[in-house]
């Protein structure tokens, strides 16, 4: 009697034991694989980790956005996984997650991707290394002394001038701290699978080398909004190559002069004394006035054959031009546009542009 109550009563304890062993492991695979965080908000949230990052801070940032089921089994977890200090870098996490998710992602480094972007109204290299970096671990300024380095920007056959023509507006998915190396080693990446064999054949047989394209692309951009006229623009351009004409780019006058919002070129501003004002200086500019669109540089490459030499802003002022083959027709059209701007109130017209914009908002939402 008394052996078989011994044997109920270690059967017992051993069942309590297994019962309790099975509980708690059953909590820590949860709370190791499903779920020790959970969001506030029901919403994923992203951190920038910078060097010299710890865990606690870590678990501070994450404190702030999501309700930490148990930190003593984030902290046992973390030594039986031999977790010592974050890996630097931008994490984006699930609304849930256990710890074995920002255990694994901190420790080895796997980042979310930065979504980074410019666009073809990117002028400078200022603006561009601005533009890039806003997003990024990486000094601007770092960037901007790189780009302005004929040394370094010969390893990709370009300089100073033309270095923008690298980076081809789009957006880009890179990790919050690449290292500018390794920014440059991509863009130059993403530059050669856009400037594959046909392209670089299209552009040899216009006698133009891609960075020559990029720049007529630039000046092309920079001359109409129209997307109907760019063809014809490109055309033009590479007629004026042809023959070896100053190209007479207001565009590039802009840009010489350093006003982007130039309403008018006068004659004080085609006298400036800058190799990019192709009144002044024949030939093309020494690198583009903008990071032109890879559309453009398409647009340049496949223009079709024309005659037309000389293009004026339409009297009308509705965002297209008048092409001419012959000087005497554009020397009438441009008398035409300049009897309209020494005339035109400037204030209606604004006002009138505005309207223009809103209603084509409205209509595209409308479409849509």
């Amino acid at each position: 009697m008394k052996k078989r109550y011994v044997i109920r009563t270690v059967l017992i304890v051993l069942g309590v034991l297994i019962l309790a062993g099975g509980s708690f492991a059953l909590e820590q695979y949860y709370r190791l694989q499903v779920s020790n965080f959970r969001s506030r908000d029901g919403q994923e949230h992203s951190y920038n980790i910078y060097p010299g990052a710890t865990i606690d801070s870590v678990l501070a940032l994450l404190d702030s956005d999501y309700f930490i089921g148990s930190r003593p089994d984030f902290y046992l977890h973390k030594r039986m996984k031999l977790f010592n200090y974050p890996e630097p870098g931008h994490y984006t996490f699930p609304p849930q997650f256990g710890d074995n998710e920002v255990i694994d992602r901190l420790k080895y480094g796997r980042q979310t991707p930065i979504s980074v972007t410019w666009n073809n109204y990117v002028r400078t290299r200022e603006e561009l290394a601005g533009k890039v970096t806003r997003h990024l671990m990486m000094d601007s300024l770092i960037l901007l002394q790189l780009l302005d380095s004929n040394e370094y920007m010969a390893k990709f056959g370009l300089n100073k001038e033309t270095s923008r023509c690298l980076f081809i507006p789009n957006t880009y998915q890179i990790l919050w701290n690449i290292t500018p190396d390794k920014l440059f080693a991509r863009m130059n990446y993403e530059y050669n699978v856009f400037w594959n064999e046909q392209r670089r054949r299209k552009a040899d047989s216009l006698g133009l080398t891609p960075v020559e394209v990029a720049i007529i692309a630039s000046i092309v951009e920079g001359e109409s909004h129209n997307p109907k006229e760019l063809p014809i623009i490109a055309s033009l351009y590479l007629n004026r190559v042809r023959k070896g004409m100053l190209l007479q780019a207001c565009p590039t006058v802009k840009y010489a002069v350093g006003d982007f919002k130039l309403r008018r070129i006068l004659n004080r501003h085609l006298a400036v004394d800058n190799p990019y004002n192709t009144y002044k200086y024949p030939g093309l500019p020494p690198g583009p006035i903008r990071c032109p669109l890879a559309e453009t540089m398409d647009i340049v490459l496949n223009a079709p054959k024309t005659d037309v030499l000389y293009m004026c802003a339409n009297p009308a002022l509705n965002n297209t031009h008048i092409f001419s083959s012959s000087y005497s027709g554009h020397a009438t059209a441009a008398k035409q546009y300049r009897h309209t701007m020494d005339t035109i109130n400037w204030e209606r017209f604004d006002e009138m542009r505005r309207r223009q914009r809103e209603e084509a908002k409205l209509q595209q939402a409308q479409q849509q």
